[in-house]
Parts: structure tokens; sequence; C-alpha cells
């Protein structure tokens, strides 16, 4: 649905997007990350169609940005971080003005109206100030104005911004609706709102590609080696501990083992294996053999957070990170 090849922007002697390529496949949900200055607006703004890329194609469901651009402005939706809504209007009022430049008329334009007002639950606001909206409604909005024309594409920019736990995870859950009936490409600094929502992640740092994978194989591949979350539990008689770490520690490919949590007879471990060495199946081995009953036993992941400092940040971006909560 999207192909991005050598794509290029240069401003006088800075260079904003250096030759990064990636795909989107229809249907999905793909997260769009890099530190502030990494290119992630600039390379937005050529996708639909606000900048031409200096070198390099980008297509969109098969329409050339450069060449095409009408073509490409009527198969995207865009909700920019700030939504782009007139605060004198009413609802209803602004989805009609917003339709009918997408090219909507007659009975389509209001049959689309009372589709993407009850696909995004702003019915019971139909009637009501734009500028009389609380943030999460006017994010809904927005969101309604994107998909008012039936985009192949959505492209959103921090979606939520500003609201509320409540107001963000009904953010969530919408966009999560949106997939299959269209491809989107989801912009944000927070980070567990990638791993929640998106299938995909493309990673930029000063302007270069430096990931595209599924959130899953890239915290895999951070990691480098296996590892995994291992729970035990006694039978009929107390859990020694640290007979169970020794014996876990003795098993080979093991580089480390430590005790997580302790509660009751059940211990919880976190086991590092080294490089190349696959162990789960020796600890269920060893735990069973050794009279023990294995509760639990699952890889332990990486957070987004610590693959995303590795892929582009540096030590005090980390410990920056650390302490706010999210990357620098």
């Amino acid at each position: 649905m999207i192909n991005v090849k050598d794509l290029t922007k240069r401003y006088a002697r800075t260079v904003a997007v250096d030759g990064i390529s990636f795909d989107v496949g229809k249907g999905q949900i793909v997260g769009f990350l890099g530190p502030n200055g990494a290119g992630k607006t600039t390379t937005m703004r050529i996708l639909t169609c606000f900048l031409p890329p200096s070198d390099g194609t980008v297509t969109v469901a098969g329409f050339d940005v450069l060449e095409q651009p009408l073509e490409v402005k009527k198969r995207i939706g865009y909700l920019p971080e700030t939504p782009p809504i007139y605060q004198e209007m009413e609802t209803d009022e602004y989805l009609r003005f917003v339709g009918q430049l997408k090219g909507l008329t007659g009975a389509e334009l209001e049959r689309r109206i009372n589709y993407v007002s009850e696909r995004c639950s702003i019915s019971d606001v139909r009637k009501k100030l734009l500028g009389k909206l609380s943030k999460g409604y006017r994010q809904r909005v927005g969101l309604a104005q994107a998909i008012i024309h039936n985009p192949d594409v959505l492209i959103l920019d921090e979606p939520t911004a500003g609201l509320d736990p409540k107001q963000i995870n009904e953010t969530r859950d919408l966009i999560r609706s949106l997939a299959g009936d269209h491809t989107i490409i989801l912009s944000t600094h927070i980070l567990p709102e990638v791993e929640q929502t998106c299938e995909q992640v493309v990673i930029i740092n000063k302007g270069r590609l430096v990931a595209t994978d599924s959130v899953r194989n890239l915290q895999a591949r951070a990691r480098g080696a296996e590892s995994v979350v291992l729970e035990v539990a006694g039978r009929d008689t107390a859990l020694d501990v640290g007979k169970v770490q020794q014996r876990l520690q003795q098993i080979a490919g093991v580089g480390g083992v430590v005790l997580r949590n302790q509660f009751d007879s059940h211990a919880v471990f976190e086991i590092e294996g080294q490089k190349g060495a696959l162990v789960r199946g020796d600890l269920a081995r060893a735990v069973v053999e050794s009279g023990w009953d294995l509760n639990e036993l699952r890889p332990a992941a990486m957070s987004l957070e610590e693959v995303f400092l590795q892929l582009t940040g540096s030590e005090a971006q980390a410990q920056a990170a650390g302490a706010e909560g999210v990357p620098a």
C-alpha cells in the first residue's frame, strides 16, 4: 500500500531524510518512531504531499507522490497532532464541510457523516460547537474527518497527545478497530502505545533508517540472546529458592539467574541465556526432574522503550528516559 524507496530530503546543506526505504502492507498498523529531529515529520509531510522529495520515490496505493499528488491526497486521511477543526462550527457542519472538500455530495455525504459519527462515538455531540468540546471529543472529531472519505491510508501524528488515560484507551481501541479497512501509520512518542497498537515498527534516527520489523522481532534482535521468565513451585513442601537458583545456574548455556519475585511456595526467576544458546528445554527438564512444579516458562522480551534507546540513544538519553518515562 505504501512503498518508500531511497527517500532523501535536503534543505540547503542539511539532509533531513537520508535514503530511507520501507514498505507498509494493506491493512497494517505501523508505528513510525524516532527522536526529535530524526526526520519523522519531514517523511510524513512527503507522504501526504505537503513536501516533494529531493531524491527517491514514494508511492501510496500505487500513485507517485511527486507525479500524481492529487490522486495520493484522495487516498489519504491525515490527523495532525492538533486536530484541524474550526471552533465556531458545529460538529455536523464541520464534517459536512470536510466531506464536500473531499468530493462527497448528496446522499453519500450524509451516509458517511452518519457512519463516521457512529464509528468515532461522536453522535451525541453532532449539534455542539467544536470549541465547546473536550480534548477527547475534539480528537475523535479529528479522526472522523480523517476517515470521512474512506481513505486507503490513515496517517496519524500523536493521536493521543494530551488525552487522559480513559480517552487514550478509547482512542487506541478506535485505531485498532480501523485496521484492516485502512492502512495506518502512527507517529508517537508514547512507546507503550506502539506496543499495544502496532504490528510493525519503523525507526529512524538522524534521517536514516535504523530498523523496520515487527515489535516482537525487534525485541528479540535487540536482546541478542534468549532470556526467559521461569516460575517454579514446591510440591507439598516449602521451596528452597537458593537450591533452585543453584540448579538453574548449572545448566549449560545459562548466563545468569535472577530472582524476580517470591511468594508462598512459588518463585519467579529471569534467566539470561548465553548468545546462541537455546535453554528453555533444558530448564523445563531440570525443574521437573528436581521434583518441582513448572508453573510458567515464557520469553522475557525487552520493552520497546529499551529497544528504542538501544537503537537510537546514548547512555545519557537512556538515563533521562528512565527518569521521565519517555525517550529523549
